[in-house]
């Protein structure tokens, strides 16, 4: 079983730049599976960048809908694959809620949790370490609008599946990281803000 990693951060936090130096200090061959969408000049302009920042070496399988089908099958014909990159989850989010945005909101939640469960069985099967990156947006105003609400929503739900089932967990501020749940893994450069140890309310 390998490990899995979940980043989260706000917009611009650094959470993928943090996401990409923890995959690149593993060795092995590494697969980043991009969620994003080139809608429109300023996405591919983003898409670009992460493109540019990422090393050759790693192969990039794009994922904008089914997650741990594409990648069941990528990690069967690579069996050398040691490390995964998902960048983001809130990018998958956002794609799955445009297709299904006439869905009830029950339904589509009970959807968005299938695909995650497959996901993290598939994270518990694996030998591969996982790095996971989302947005969070549990500190961000409540969304004027009924989609931007539901996207909200969705996603918070998404990440607190994610984040239980991973091994270990940091929040993205400003450039830095901070450790919410597990130990450092293997060499880190940088700073890492661990959390004291606080009162047992049990």
């Amino acid at each position: 079983m390998g490990r899995a990693t979940l980043i989260l951060g706000g917009i611009r936090s650094g959470k993928s730049a943090f996401a990409e130096k923890l995959a690149g200090e593993r060795r092995g061959p590494t697969l980043y599976l991009a969620t994003g969408r080139p809608v429109d000049s300023e996405m591919e302009e983003r898409i670009r960048r992460h493109r540019e920042n990422r090393p050759a070496t790693w192969r990039t399988l794009e994922a904008p809908l089914d997650l741990a089908g594409p990648l069941r099958q990528a990690l069967a014909a690579e069996d050398a694959l040691s490390v995964i990159l998902v960048d983001s989850l809130d990018g998958w989010v956002s794609n799955l809620l445009l297709k299904h945005e006439d869905d009830p909101a029950p339904t589509l939640e009970a959807l968005a949790l299938f695909h995650i469960q497959r996901l993290t069985e598939l994270m518990e099967e694996s030998q591969a370490e996982f790095f996971l990156v989302s947005s969070e947006v549990g500190f961000s105003l409540v969304s004027p609008n009924a989609l931007g609400r539901r996207f909200q929503d969705l996603l918070g739900l998404v990440n607190q599946a994610v984040a239980a089932a991973a091994d270990t967990v940091y929040l993205v501020t400003a450039g830095l990281p901070i450790l919410l749940k597990g130990s450092v893994n293997g060499p880190v450069k940088g700073p890492v803000i661990e959390p004291e140890t606080g009162p047992d309310f049990s």
